[in-house]
C-alpha cells in the first residue's frame, strides 16, 4: 500500500487544479471569518473611521464589490487562455511530455487561485451587504481586505506575463529538465559501492510471477517488498523496474523457491499508471531533456543550438555521477540475497543520452563536434575504468557517423580532430591508486 501512497501523493502533486482549489477554499473560509468579525463588533469605530478601510454605504459597497468579481474572473479566463497558448507551444516544439513541468508549475497554478480566490472572496462578501432598507450592514473589514486583494491581483496578473514569457524559452525548459535529472540522480545513486547483482544463472529454474495488470510501473515500495520475501525464505527477482511497462498476462518476476501469495505481496507493493513518472525513474528525465534536442534537430525546426544547449546539460549530468555509485537493485537480509530489482547502468545511461542524438545529428557538423567536446569533458572527470570504457565506445560512432554523412571535408576533418582529441584524454586516463 505504501507503493500506492506515494503514487497518490505524487499524482497529487502533478495535479494542475489541487492549489487554485485550495486558495478558493481558502477565499471562502477567509470571507466568512472576516464578516463574522464585522458583524460582532469587535472591529474599533477609530479604525472603521480612519483612512485604512472603507467606510461607505451598502450602495458603494455593492459597487465596488460587483467590479472586482466581474474583473478576477474575467482575467481568470485570461490567464487559462494565455496557458493554454503556452501549452500548445511547447507541446509543438519541445514536445507533449515536456507539458507537465508547466501544468506542474507553482507560478501557474498560483496565478489562476489568486484570480479565482479573489472572485470567490468578493462574491462571498458581496452576498452579505446590506443597504439601508434592506436593514443595514457594511462588513467594513471584509470589503477593505477585498480592495487588497484585487490589488494583489493585478499585482500577480504583472507577475504572470513576466513568468509565462520566461517558462515559455527553450533555455529555461532545459535548466527545469535538468535539475529533474540532477534530482533523481541525488535520489538514485549512492556514495557507497554497490553490491553486485547475482549471477543470472541463479534463476535458471526460477517459478514464474503472472501479473494481470498493464501499464507502467510508477511506484516500487522494494523494502517492503524485500522483507515478504525474507519471511518466506524466498529470493524474489523482478523483470522490470520503474518506468519498464507491465504487459497483462506476461510474467512481472520469477523466485526461487516458489511460495504461496507473491503475486499479492508484488501487487500490493508496486503501482501502475498510463504514464511514466520521473521520480524513480533516472531516464524519463533524461528522455525528456533528449526529447528536446531531436525536436531541435528536425528539419521543421532546425535549431542546433538547442541540442548543443541540452548537450551541456547532459554532459553535467554525467559529471555529477563521477563521484556516486548508480543502485545495483540488490536486497539483503541478514546477508542473504531476497530481492533483485533491474536497475540502470552506465551504458543504458549514457546510450540513453547520445544515441538518438547522434543519429539525428546526422549531417550537422555543429552538433556532432560538441557531442565530442562533451565526450571529452566527462572523459576528463571520470576516473573509473569500466565507465571509462563505455565513454570509449560513442567518438567512434560519431566518427562513424560522420564520415558517412558530412560531405564538406573542413567539417570533416574538424570533426576528427576532435575525435583525435577525446580519443587522447581517454588514453591517458589511468585508475586511481
Amino acid at each position: 500500500m505504501k507503493a500506492k501512497f506515494r503514487k497518490f501523493l505524487s499524482d497529487l502533486n502533478e495535479t494542475f487544479w489541487v492549489l487554485p482549489a485550495a486558495m478558493v477554499v481558502a477565499g471562502i473560509f477567509l470571507a466568512v471569518g472576516l464578516i463574522s468579525l464585522d458583524r460582532s463588533g469587535m472591529v474599533p469605530g477609530w479604525l472603521i473611521n480612519s483612512p485604512w478601510l472603507y467606510n461607505g454605504g451598502g450602495t458603494g459597497a455593492r459597487t465596488l464589490l460587483g467590479p472586482i468579481a466581474s474583473s478576477t474572473i474575467g482575467v481568470a479566463g485570461t490567464v487559462f487562455s494565455i496557458t493554454v497558448a503556452a501549452l500548445s507551444l511547447a507541446a509543438g516544439q519541445m514536445g507533449p511530455r515536456l507539458l507537465r513541468n508547466f501544468t506542474r508549475d507553482r507560478g501557474n497554478q498560483f496565478t489562476l487561485g489568486v484570480f479565482l480566490g479573489s472572485f470567490t472572496y468578493a462574491l462571498m462578501v458581496l452576498r452579505s451587504v446590506r443597504t439601508e432598507s434592506e436593514g443595514a450592514f457594511v462588513p467594513h473589514l471584509a470589503l477593505s481586505v477585498g480592495i487588497m486583494l484585487a490589488l494583489v491581483s493585478v499585482g500577480t496578473l504583472v507577475f504572470f506575463v513576466g513568468h509565462m514569457a520566461g517558462r515559455i524559452n527553450v533555455d529555461t525548459v532545459i535548466e527545469l529538465v535538468s535539475e529533474d535529472i540532477w534530482l533523481a540522480i541525488q535520489r538514485l545513486t549512492s556514495r557507497e559501492p554497490q553490491p553486485a547483482a547475482p549471477h543470472p544463472a541463479m534463476f535458471q529454474d526460477a517459478a514464474p510471477v503472472l501479473d494481470t495488470r498493464r501499464g507502467y510501473l510508477q511506484q516500487l515500495h522494494a523494502e517492503g517488498l524485500a522483507d515478504w520475501a525474507a519471511e518466506r525464505g524466498t529470493v524474489l527477482r523482478l523483470l522490470v523496474r520503474p518506468g519498464d511497462y507491465v504487459f497483462p498476462g506476461a510474467p512481472i518476476a520469477v523466485m526461487i523457491p516458489a511460495v504461496e501469495g507473491a503475486n499479492a505481496a508484488i501487487t500490493a507493493a508496486t503501482a501502475l499508471g498510463p504514464a511514466r513518472v520521473s521520480s524513480a525513474d533516472i531516464e524519463f528525465a533524461v528522455r525528456q531533456l533528449v526529447e528536446v534536442a531531436v525536436r531541435a534537430l528536425s528539419p521543421g525546426i532546425n535549431d542546433p543550438h538547442t541540442a548543443i544547449a541540452v548537450l551541456d546539460r547532459l554532459g553535467a549530468a554525467l559529471c555529477d555521477v563521477v563521484p556516486v555509485h548508480l543502485n545495483s537493485g540488490v536486497w539483503f537480509s541478514d546477508k542473504r540475497v531476497t530481492l533483485v530489482v533491474p536497475t540502470v547502468d552506465y551504458d543504458g545511461l549514457t546510450d540513453g543520452m547520445f544515441h538518438l542524438i547522434r543519429q539525428n545529428a546526422a549531417g550537422v557538423p555543429s552538433v556532432l563536434i560538441r557531442l565530442l567536446e562533451v565526450l571529452t569533458a566527462v572523459a576528463t572527470c571520470e576516473h573509473d575504468p569500466a565507465r571509462i570504457e563505455t565513454i570509449r565506445r560513442h567518438p567512434g560512432l560519431v566518427l562513424a557517423d560522420a564520415e558517412r554523412s558530412v560531405a564538406n571535408p573542413a567539417d570533416l576533418a574538424d570533426i576528427r580532430d576532435c575525435h583525435a582529441a577525446v580519443a587522447r584524454v581517454i588514453a591517458s586516463q589511468r585508475p586511481p591508486r
